[in-house]
């Protein structure tokens, strides 16, 4: 075999090992134009709401449950989440890989001795052996860690439902709020039209006048203030799903899963399978899996790999074999660090699954004690707006007998729509709740096929 022989092998193997992958530029501006491009009525999102069981039409309205669908196919957190999954999952494969073996080529020429031959070719390949179990330990965390990025996948759907449902709530309570505000504004400029009637006939003083007129300032502002609260919470329902808010100029909301949500009746059923199936707690116990292997991998690289090197040598005519082996000698250290750093990652994703654990207990708590303290105000809020509804209707009975005038109705029709207001407010604040617990259980709550509760009610 001659040096030409030798080049020609070498320059193979190395060829073997080539692997092209074509480049994907990102370009901000068509990033920015597909962003803004988006659509409700996109072909693809229809095909991905039919895939999923929830078919839809240019004419049906959008509910909670489909604009999740949407949010989960077009928001990028959810693709990010992906593509960590397929890093982790990719990890895996490099994990598992043998190490490739080495080879060495060392031509020399002696040029004091031209017989039988100057040259000496030497010639080895390289075998690295890894033993006790490193390789299936570094393959055993990379797969814990890809399982802890499929939960994650998990979580971020829950995050992203809970922002969408949470935006959608915010529309809901700022359209209901700006009618009953509008109520308010127009039954206050009528109010203080007749007042002004009154002081031009000497009837009622200035300062019943002033009073009036700043009382019907501040609800024109407050109607006003109350449009914008719808603008702001439409914006937010858009980014929640991953939209530009005009996408959602024309779509026909239904608020059905909002106003009949109702708290699941099995509480602690639902609160201990959230400690031990959330997507974060089995991602939490993947992580701590990984930390697992990855301390077994450190304790098995206490005993040193081997490598293993066949080799040739043509010496000046002579034919040479030879096998040399290779070790690390553990002499000034046993991988005491890294053991040490892994058992301490350990540890710390002990006490994060805990912590995690600890925090689930706080929120369910907080949003059940939140939902109680709502539905008490809800149910005062009920009361009084009954009392209040009693005493519109008695003076609409008495006005029609002419034993009131037009002043005192519009009063009692004030105050009825400011009761009606402060109702919609406290079943806000009830709706809140649920959704804080929603988000803790991991166990959906708005769905239209919940009953309602006794509390619960739609506004008018």
């Amino acid at each position: 075999m001659d040096l030409r022989t030798y080049c020609l092998a070498s320059l193979a193997l190395l060829a073997t090992g080539c692997a092209s992958v074509p480049s994907r530029p990102l370009s901000p501006a068509v990033s920015a134009a597909a962003l803004d491009s988006r659509s409700l009525d996109d072909p693809r999102l229809t095909a991905f709401l039919a895939a999923s069981g929830t078919p839809t039409s240019s004419g049906d309205s959008w509910d909670l449950h489909r604009l999740t669908l949407a949010a989960v196919y077009f928001h990028p957190d959810l693709e990010v989440a992906d593509a960590r999954l397929a890093v982790a999952q990719a990890a895996i494969r490099t994990a598992a890989q043998r190490p490739n073996p080495s080879f060495n080529l060392t031509p020399q020429f002696n040029a004091t001795n031209a017989n039988p031959s100057a040259w000496t070719i030497g010639t080895a390949i390289n075998l690295l052996l890894e033993l006790f179990g490193k390789r299936e330990a570094r393959t055993g965390e990379a797969k814990a860690l890809a399982e802890a990025a499929r939960f994650d996948i998990d979580s971020a759907s829950w995050q992203v439902r809970g922002r969408v449902r949470a935006a959608m709530l915010a529309v809901w309570s700022a359209e209901r709020r700006a009618t009953l505000v509008a109520q308010r504004r127009d039954l206050q400029v009528e109010l203080t039209g007749f007042v002004e009637r009154r002081v031009a006939v000497g009837e009622a003083s200035a300062l019943d006048l002033g009073r009036e007129r700043a009382t019907r300032d501040a609800a024109v502002l407050a109607a006003a203030d109350a449009t914008r609260d719808i603008a702001d919470a439409r914006v937010s329902l858009a980014t929640a799903i991953g939209i530009p808010v005009r996408a959602l100029d024309g779509i026909r909301l239904d608020y059905a899963a909002i106003s009949d949500a109702a708290a699941p009746t099995n509480l602690p059923g639902h609160r201990r399978t959230a400690l031990t199936t959330r997507g974060d707690v089995q991602a939490s116990l993947a992580r701590y899996a990984a930390a697992e292997a990855a301390l077994k991998l450190q304790l098995a690289n206490r005993f040193p790999n081997i490598a293993i090197g066949p080799g040739y040598q043509y010496d000046q005519g002579d034919n040479k074999f030879a096998l040399s082996i290779q070790a690390d000698l553990p002499i000034f250290n046993a991988n005491g660090g890294p053991i040490g750093e892994a058992e301490a990652r350990r540890r710390e994703a002990a006490a994060t699954f805990t912590a995690l654990q600890a925090q689930i207990i706080g929120d369910i708590d907080r949003a059940m004690a939140a939902y109680r303290t709502a539905s008490d105000s809800l149910d005062a809020a009920n009361a009084l707006a009954a009392q209040q509804a009693d005493r519109k209707a008695r003076n609409d009975r008495v006005f029609r007998a002419g034993a009131i005038d037009h002043v005192t109705l519009l009063t009692g029709e004030i105050e009825y729509a400011a009761g009606q207001d402060a109702r919609l407010q406290a079943l806000t604040e009830q709706r809140t709740a649920l959704g804080q617990l929603e988000d803790a259980l991991h166990v959906p709550i708005f769905t239209p096929a919940l009953p309602t509760s006794a509390t619960d009610g739609t506004m008018p």
